[in-house]
């Protein structure tokens, strides 16, 4: 697949970015005249697609799209300089290096760079999607090396947790010092990375998967505004609904799912389906039980985190214990309502802040602590 990709750059035309304290200095710089690299083998989180499109004008591989939050390819090798290939992306990449600080690449134009001044020794290298892109998919076309370089085994995970959501799951506007931000400012202060999700996951040194999209809901979207809600996006790899998701290797052990804020932070407006709050609640109910059925099916062993905060006069937080309750009362086992309060929502536009992310992420690892059976050993 990456036969084509390996045929690429050496020469620097940019420097991006060069951090660090240490002995090693690492820098990325865009690469533009052709040499023959390795391609290495990698790890893959969350939901990709494969395409068959060319990434940068003609001298790139076939590689992966994506489109849900949350994705990052990680691999390892030996050695003091790495390959990697964009495509001309609207987003924010973290590059993160034996688990230090990350370099930031910032809507980085379409093409190969290389990561170079590292020390000649083992390395792990991560490539983590902080923003969102609701717009359209992003594009990734794999690690290379050269022939002084040695290929290492990509790192195996036991543990999966999947988080499902909206905005909170995001993490929009979390780094954001201020409430009230323009569209771009919520796009730059979106950090998924240091999101309650990815932090969770780190703490159980799990993989994991973000299927979430701002503004969407169960039955209803943020103030009645159209577009597929999460229960309808959800199978699909992309927002095209072209591709269903069948990864038959994602077996979470662990689901956690927000959703409600977008149903019942707004009042109805004039000509949407539901003419009281009493129809809304009802069809909320009913659709999320449905949802959670589906998932069972496709994970029957998993422990699933039903949470909800008391906004909106606590109407998200009676719904979603509505829900559960109801779910127990068919029969689930495997499932907890948690209620987080108390939240400072600093973010922009009155969401979760870095230290709510925290505060979340500590409640959902108090719950699965408290039930050990969860990881069956892994």
């Amino acid at each position: 697949m990456f036969n084509s990709f390996f045929k690429i750059a050496v020469r620097a035309i940019l420097v991006v970015i060069a951090v660090s304290a240490h002995a090693q200095t690492p820098q990325i710089e865009k690469l533009s005249t052709p040499l023959a690299l390795i391609p290495l083998p990698m790890s893959i989180g969350g939901r990709v697609q494969t395409t068959h499109v060319s990434i940068c004008r003609g001298i790139c591989p076939d590689g992966y799209q994506y489109q849900w939050p949350g994705v990052y390819f990680e691999t390892s090798f030996k050695g003091s300089e790495l390959f990697f290939q964009v495509g001309a992306n609207h987003e924010i990449l973290h590059i993160v290096v034996d688990g230090k600080p990350p370099l930031i690449l910032n809507k980085p134009e379409s093409g190969t760079y290389r990561l170079s001044g590292l020390s000649n020794q083992p390395h792990t290298v991560r490539i983590l999607v902080a923003t969102e892109s609701q717009d359209a998919p992003n594009a990734f076309g794999g690690f290379a090396i050269t022939a002084h370089e040695k290929p290492l085994p990509t790192k195996i995970r036991t543990r999966q947790i999947e988080f499902i959501g909206d905005s909170h799951t995001v993490g929009y506007g979390n780094t954001s010092p201020k409430r009230e931000c323009t569209t771009d400012e919520v796009w730059a202060a979106t950090d998924n990375t240091q999101a309650f999700g990815p932090l969770t996951a780190n703490h159980y040194q799990a993989d994991y998967r973000v299927n979430a999209i701002s503004g969407r809901g169960i039955v209803r979207n943020y103030d009645g505004f159209a577009g597929d809600t999460l229960p309808i996006a959800y199978p699909y790899l992309l927002f095209d609904k072209n591709q269903q998701d069948t990864d038959p290797n994602w077996k979470p052990q662990v689901i956690v799912i927000a959703l409600g804020t977008n149903d019942f932070s707004t009042p109805l407006n004039p000509g949407e389906k539901w003419k009281t709050r009493g129809e809304l609640h009802a069809d909320y109910e009913a659709t999320y039980l449905r949802f959670l059925q589906d998932l069972r099916a496709k994970n029957p062993d998993a422990y699933i985190i039903l949470w909800a905060t008391e906004k909106a006069n606590e109407e998200i937080e009676s719904e979603v214990k509505k829900v559960a309750d109801q779910a127990k009362g068919q029969g689930e086992t495997k499932l907890t309502f948690l209620p987080i309060v108390d939240l400072s929502f600093t973010g922009c536009h009155y969401h979760p802040s870095l230290a709510d992310d925290k505060t979340i992420s500590d409640k959902l690892v108090q719950v699965i602590d408290s039930n050990p059976a969860i990881w069956q050993g892994k």
